[in-house]
């Protein structure tokens, strides 16, 4: 099979999702004078900790020190003027959250955000910049779920538009734009490994890698402490699980339709880490990268560490989706 015909057969099967090549193509021209084009880096310290040579995709020096602002600055200047007016509603642990109000500041929408109250607490790090950024901060329920049912309800009441978590195509597509950078930063690549909460992350990598690279296989991590997205995944339906997880930006409690059923399709694997693994791999970007990441956006380094059968001797991308990490985090990965 052609490239060529590799790249259709993707655009069909992922647009009878919502997502195609074409729409990450189409995301790259609207958002591009208003990304950072992240480095993909090597280290020397990283390649011997996992027999594989790891190159590092920086999402966490993107703006709001997180990839997920590709996906809400195109998502955001898809809407139509008028319907701007009325406003977003938006739910997250965190980095959704930051992008979502970045965004919105941009387009000149009012924005209001909601984020789970806790037990535990949010990362003070992500709602002072939700709050700085000018979106009205709402905090409820004790979980994403719940705090995504309150996000519906405002909206329902203000007749703002609501954006899901993962059920967005615009915000896959505005993602993809990180791995079409990638691929052509790293022609050489074997694999491709993107932490997972909702799975807009490893959707963009498939979407993009399938038309792109297709000999690239793209592996996505989760938290074993919430498994809902990798077992949704493994059994092919969405299921609900336990979140334990002090990564945020894994915290997902369900499965999404829309993302799991691009995922079935091109996924290669999902692979679970540790909460403790993935503090281990903070403390690694920190020594031997001099890089900051949050949880979720250590767990791909954690998972190359624990799976040197699959990843020794390969070339292998990392996505450190993010570098929001709070105080109390950064101190238990040095003590990790």
């Amino acid at each position: 099979m052609t490239v060529e015909q590799t790249k259709d057969q993707v655009a069909g099967t992922a647009a009878g999702n919502g997502i195609g090549f074409d729409d990450v193509l189409a995301a790259h021209r609207r958002i591009e004078p208003l990304v950072v084009r992240t480095p993909a880096s090597s280290y020397g310290e990283l390649d011997a900790l996992t027999g594989a040579n790891v190159v590092v995709k920086h999402e966490n020096l993107q703006h709001t020190s997180a990839f997920k602002v590709r996906g809400a600055l195109n998502l955001h200047l898809s809407i139509p003027e008028g319907e701007r007016a009325r406003g977003v509603v938006a739910y997250s642990t965190g980095n959704h959250a930051q992008a979502q109000a970045y965004a919105a500041r941009h387009t000149g929408t009012p924005a209001t955000i909601v984020m789970p109250a806790g037990p535990p607490e949010p990362n003070p790090v992500k709602v002072r910049a939700v709050e700085r950024l000018g979106a009205s901060l709402v905090l409820a329920g004790e979980s994403l779920a719940e705090a995504g049912a309150h996000a519906a309800e405002l909206a329902a009441a203000s007749g703002a538009r609501l954006v899901e978590v993962a059920n967005e195509p615009a915000l896959v597509a505005g993602v993809g734009t990180a791995y079409l950078e990638l691929l052509r930063q790293e022609p050489g690549l074997d694999a491709i490994v993107v932490p997972v909460g909702g799975g807009s992350g490893a959707v963009a990598a498939c979407v993009v890698a399938a038309a792109l690279a297709p000999h690239v296989r793209v592996y996505g991590v989760q938290s074993d402490a919430a498994p809902a997205a990798h077992d949704s995944w493994r059994a092919r339906e969405i299921v609900r699980r336990p979140v334990g997880t002090r990564a945020e930006g894994l915290a997902t409690g369900t499965g999404f339709e829309f993302t799991q059923a691009v995922l079935r399709e091109h996924l290669t694997d999902f692979l679970l880490v540790s909460d403790d693994e993935i503090a281990a791999a903070q403390r690694h970007f920190l020594t031997a990268a001099h890089t900051v990441a949050e949880g979720a956006g250590a767990a791909a380094l954690a998972a190359v560490v624990r799976h040197p059968a699959i990843f020794a001797g390969q070339r292998v991308a990392v996505v450190c989706s993010g570098g929001n990490a709070s105080e109390a985090e950064l101190r238990r990965a040095l003590g990790a």
